[in-house]
């Protein structure tokens, strides 16, 4: 990765590399993003994944467990204090048609010019020390409730939010949107630990109601075999 880039310092920033990206390639790698953000820029190495989850990109089966697993890697060495991000290869590798990227910048330049305008540098002391890795710990976290809550329809979009917000707070040094991304860190997690049991206890329970059913029908005909 390149570590000579120009730096990003809001969202609108990030979709014109996107679409600078776009323009010159049919195919937009993983690597190719990090190249253009620089290697050191974890804010917006762990918001583009999670802003892209949000678009219809998100809505392939897959996906949003994919994204996620980047983030928990990328927020992993933030929460250990690696100063250069690094990717495996073959996630690098993976990449996404010029068409896709253009139209998820497009569907969101109106939300990023919206952040831009709400959130820039409030009590910038709970972005420095250790608060990026207090971040980084809650956003792993989030990532792992992303695979199962797709079982529910779109609830994987909720952590993903969050995520999205833990990375402008640190791209635009934001304390106030640090400390609101924890407390709705803590709001989803609660959300969806008690969704998810129900869901899949509803499941088990037409599972297992099938299969009584099936009982049902095989005693009838045995009795009626019997008599």
């Amino acid at each position: 990765m390149n570590g000579e880039v120009e730096e990003v310092h809001s969202v609108t920033d990030i979709l014109g590399k996107l679409r600078e990206l776009a323009d010159k390639k049919q195919r937009v790698s993983i690597g190719d993003v990090l190249d253009a953000i620089g290697d050191r820029s974890y804010g917006p190495a762990i918001m583009i994944p999670a802003l892209i989850e949000i678009t219809p990109i998100g809505g392939i089966p897959g996906v949003p467990t994919i994204l996620a697993a980047i983030i928990a890697l990328t927020a992993a060495q933030l929460l250990f204090g690696k100063e250069h991000l690094w990717l495996p290869g073959f996630v690098q590798k993976r990449s996404v048609s010029e068409g896709k990227l253009h139209d998820a910048a497009d569907k969101l330049d109106g939300i990023a010019a919206k952040l831009d305008q709400w959130f820039h540098g409030r009590l910038p002391r709970f972005t420095g020390g250790m608060w990026p890795r207090i971040a980084a710990a809650f956003i792993i976290v989030l990532c792992c409730t992303v695979p199962p809550l797709e079982l529910v329809p779109f609830a994987s979009t909720a952590p993903m939010a969050v995520i999205a917000a833990f990375g402008l707070a640190l791209l635009v040094r934001d304390g106030l949107l640090m400390l609101i991304a924890l407390g709705l860190s803590t709001l989803v997690l609660t959300i969806g630990i008690g969704l998810l049991p129900g869901e899949l206890l509803e499941s088990g329970g037409e599972e297992g109601g099938g299969g009584a059913g099936s009982g049902g029908s095989s005693g009838e005909g045995n009795s009626a075999s019997d008599a």
